[in-house]
């Protein structure tokens, strides 16, 4: 069969000649997830997070570990695979199983689509709970030396849905129905602090105070007297996760919607920016100023900064508020400099 493939396909392209062979044994299109089953490894990713789930199955009637199905899991999804559907197509592939410490040939074939939908209807609240904590303990353990201070991130994403999952909502901002996982990242290293998934309707102030207090729990238990700051946008800037950093040691940066009020206190600053403007032809001028300001659901006064800025298309106000003493500059640069995130706390 070879040898006839080779002269029916023997004409010479280019001076070259085309020849079909069908000894290249399993072939696979994934092969980049050896890479990453490495790297995986290198941090033990899986095994944290295998250990936060208790494995009601029965010792002697286990085919598949549940180290082995998260491992498989995870690669799938790093690459490019999301629905555990496609552990029906890829169970046999040589990559993953390899990927998984199984032999391409001889490896019992990995998961398929309703072990995995097993598995991922296994986890408790309780489970992750502690699967969270083992991520923020993965982000500790990246660093050599103990931070004398960190600045934690803290915003929410979409996560689309096409079917009728549990707790996904239709959220107007996005158009659709979904989940509205809160992402938790370290701003001057860029690194992953925590995600917790969660329905798809914006976090209220007992929600936001509860995740910040179980994040900042689990990071000041590897270090208590490493300094925090919280940055957010607005719907973040909750009283009651004000109030909780105010008692915990922790300073916040939080997004300030603009209301009447807040732009009264404004008005001298963004007419002495119009003016400079035209007077001097920039482009663009800014300026900052900062008040007391207390909101009606909040118990107190709070500091809240103002940046002005005047261009052709008119003056822009926006508002901070923070417990954080210093000069407007340095806040505006903590607000929206750290790694080229500009205009996320806006």
């Amino acid at each position: 069969m070879e040898r006839h493939e080779r002269t029916a396909l023997s004409t010479p392209v280019a001076g070259k000649v085309v020849c079909a062979a069908f000894d290249g044994g399993r072939m696979t299109s994934d092969a980049g997830v050896l890479v990453l089953a490495e790297i995986e490894r290198r941090f033990g990713i899986a095994e944290r997070l295998a250990s936060c789930i208790e494995d009601p199955r029965s010792p002697g009637r286990v085919r598949h570990t549940l180290l082995d199905m998260i491992r498989f899991r995870v690669l799938l999804i790093a690459a490019g695979y999301p629905d555990a559907n496609d552990c029906d197509a890829l169970r046999t592939d040589p990559a993953f199983k390899m990927a998984v410490g199984r032999p391409p040939e001889t490896g019992v074939d990995l998961c398929s689509q309703p072990t995995m939908c097993r598995l991922e209807n296994l986890s408790t609240a309780t489970a992750l709970k502690r699967m969270m904590a083992a991520m923020v303990e993965l982000f500790c353990d990246s660093f050599e030396q103990v931070p004398k201070h960190i600045v934690l991130d803290i915003d929410d994403t979409e996560d689309r849905v096409h079917g009728r999952q549990q707790l996904a909502l239709f959220h107007a901002h996005y158009g659709g129905y979904c989940f509205l996982p809160i992402h938790v990242y370290e701003a001057t290293t860029g690194k992953p602090v925590a995600v917790i998934l969660r329905p798809g309707k914006t976090p209220d102030g007992a929600e936001v105070a509860l995740v910040l207090h179980r994040v900042i729990r689990a990071i000041r238990r590897r270090w208590p007297r490493v300094d925090i700051l919280v940055r957010g946008d607005s719907h973040y800037g909750r009283p009651e996760a004000m109030s909780w950093c105010e008692r915990n040691r922790v300073a916040y940066i939080f997004g300030l919607a603009g209301n009447k009020v807040l732009l009264r206190c404004v008005t001298g600053l963004a007419e002495e920016a119009g003016l400079e403007r035209v007077e001097g032809g920039a482009v663009k001028v800014r300026r900052f100023g900062e008040f007391a300001y207390a909101a009606k659901t909040w118990n107190t006064e709070r500091r809240v900064i103002a940046r002005v800025e005047a261009s052709d298309k008119g003056t822009d106000s926006r508002f901070v508020v923070t417990d954080l003493a210093g000069t407007p500059r340095w806040l505006y640069e903590a607000a929206y400099c750290a790694r080229g995130r500009a205009e996320k706390i806006w």
